[in-house]
């Protein structure tokens, strides 16, 4: 997710919360049900959302993984730049 997010950062996510086009999200996958991932919400689809990295050099997505499961929405980052707009 960089720019907006790096390894390491602290984040603050709202458990539950509805995702809408532009947030930054906590997911899971179906693929990978042990694996969270922090992305942005791009639409809804069938069977989740579709979400993207934010660096679509390096990233993995649901262009590879199929649609994602929303777990939350990221809120802000706390640590180590606090920042409440992502």
């Amino acid at each position: 997710m960089v720019p907006a997010l790096r390894n390491d950062d602290i984040v603050l996510v709202r458990w539950g919360a509805r995702a809408k086009a532009g947030d930054v999200v906590l997911v899971k996958w179906a693929h990978r049900p042990e694996q969270l991932s922090i992305k942005r919400a791009s639409h809804p689809v069938d069977g989740g959302w579709h979400v993207v990295g934010d660096n679509p050099f390096a990233s993995t997505d649901s262009e590879q993984l199929g649609p994602a499961e929303v777990l939350g929405v990221v809120k802000a980052r706390l640590w180590p730049r606090p920042r409440l707009r992502l």
